[in-house]
């Protein structure tokens, strides 16, 4: 959510980051608020005008009681039940201002890094590094369902069953691999100074549209029946939603945190055969990392969160690449967010296994949320969220990236002490 000051100082800003974006249909909502809140800024005024007024009249009427000016004092009376019903009706008009302000600047997009290329859509964005030899063997990689078949670790079937499509049930040694990559992830972060959580996996509509856009909302968010809660679609949710109201002190910053949680998400559209399986799901789980900083620190935040990743795969010998979102496929309360893809050697490409975004004040506005400085008063933090790994999808580039001819699947050194000390994976007998 953009600062007013801005629509009221500088609103072609915000126009030409909106075309940047390509939703020109939003253009008139600049317009809009700027009007609005000239209105609202009148309304205001003249409210506080109208209570000095009232307030002052209002003393003249005990004087002039006790003066026994009995009619003076009921037209006295009389002028502060007009003033009081026009400050009635010219409140309701702010408040009524103040949401329909509000609700449009739910909906502009935050301002983009001057950095972010300029597309349309995810098919500009832009490559930006390899990490590792992208390999594609000599030997035919099956499907990453057939391959967690080969292991007896998966079963769509039952799952279609009780839940529908989109579920899946891991098992076995599939199973444990899944734990094994979250708990090396946790410790991973831990390692590298983040403070670990398990946030709650509901949240209050409050802070949903605190941390996503409504379209997001609309698109992603699964709600409780009759109650004021959604079912979480990333940690990210709660662990920002944590600090909602807040005033942190600049000598308690940066909050540098790693969560995990189960995640659900409607997953709306149909997908290609690769997009299936474990791939694209309603559940599944996840290691996230989030950090509320101060806003000068924000940009060097940025490139260590998404370097995380980029270490954690490369840990286990998977080969990826770092992917700049162009300015059509940021969501709108984003900055800046990159990419963190995983080589498959099935589909000779990469696809995405996490994703890294500055979300700059956006969220902190929202929810609230501000530091507290001495010299410069209070202003709003800085939020930044990024995936670790999500093992059902990472589970893919995982698997056709250590499958060997037959069928067998290595484990890498950094999860062996998780997997028992077990150095591989084989295909179960027939």
């Amino acid at each position: 959510m953009l600062d007013i000051n801005l629509f009221r100082t500088n609103p072609d800003i915000i126009k030409e980051n909106i075309k940047k974006k390509f939703q020109e249909e939003k253009l008139a909502l600049v317009d809009e608020v700027v009007e609005m809140d000239k209105e609202y800024r009148r309304g205001k005024s003249r409210c506080d005008e109208l209570r000095g007024m009232r307030n002052t009249i209002s003393k003249q009427i005990g004087g002039l009681m006790a003066q026994g000016k009995k009619e003076e004092a009921e037209e006295t009376k009389a002028k502060v039940s007009e003033l009081a019903k026009e400050l009635e009706q010219l409140n309701a008009r702010v408040e009524e201002l103040s949401e329909e302000i509000r609700k449009r600047l739910l909906v502009i997009p935050n301002i983009i890094d001057e950095s972010v290329p300029i597309g349309r859509d995810d098919s500009e964005n832009v490559e930006i590094e390899k990490f590792g030899e992208p390999v594609v063997p000599d030997f035919e990689i099956p499907y990453h369902v057939d391959i967690m078949e080969s292991l007896n670790g998966i079963d769509l079937d039952s799952a279609r069953k009780t839940s529908g499509s989109g579920f899946y049930y891991l098992c076995g040694d599939i199973a444990r691999l899944h734990s094994a990559i979250i708990s090396y992830a946790r410790d991973f972060m831990i390692n590298k100074g983040f403070t670990y959580y398990i946030p709650p996996f509901m949240i209050r509509g409050n802070v949903v549209s605190g941390v996503m856009s409504f379209a997001e909302m609309e698109n992603m968010m699964y709600k409780i029946e009759g109650e004021d809660l959604y079912l979480i679609g990333t940690s990210e949710h709660s662990m920002i939603g944590k600090f909602i109201d807040t005033i942190l002190d600049e000598d308690e910053l940066p909050k540098t945190l790693t969560s995990y949680s189960p995640c659900f998400r409607k997953e709306v559209g149909a997908h290609g055969i690769e997009e299936r399986g474990v791939y694209r799901i309603h559940q599944f789980e996840k290691q996230e990392m989030v950090v509320v900083c101060k806003p000068e620190d924000s940009k060097a935040w940025f490139e260590k969160l998404y370097e995380n990743t980029v270490q954690f795969f490369r840990s286990l010998d998977i080969p990826v690449r770092t992917l700049e979102c162009c300015s059509g496929d940021l969501a709108d309360l984003k900055v800046k967010s990159i990419d963190v893809e995983a080589w498959s050697p099935r589909q000779k490409k990469y696809f995405e296994v996490g994703s890294c975004s500055n979300l700059g004040d956006a969220q902190a506005r929202r929810l609230g949320i501000r530091i507290r400085s001495k010299e410069k008063g209070n202003y709003f933090a800085h939020t930044l969220n990024n995936t670790v790994v999500a093992p059902p999808r990472m589970l893919i580039a995982f698997l056709e990236n250590n499958i060997k001819s037959d069928g067998t699947v290595v484990i890498p050194n950094a999860l062996r002490p998780y997997m028992g000390g077990n150095t591989e994976l084989k295909r179960a007998e027939i």
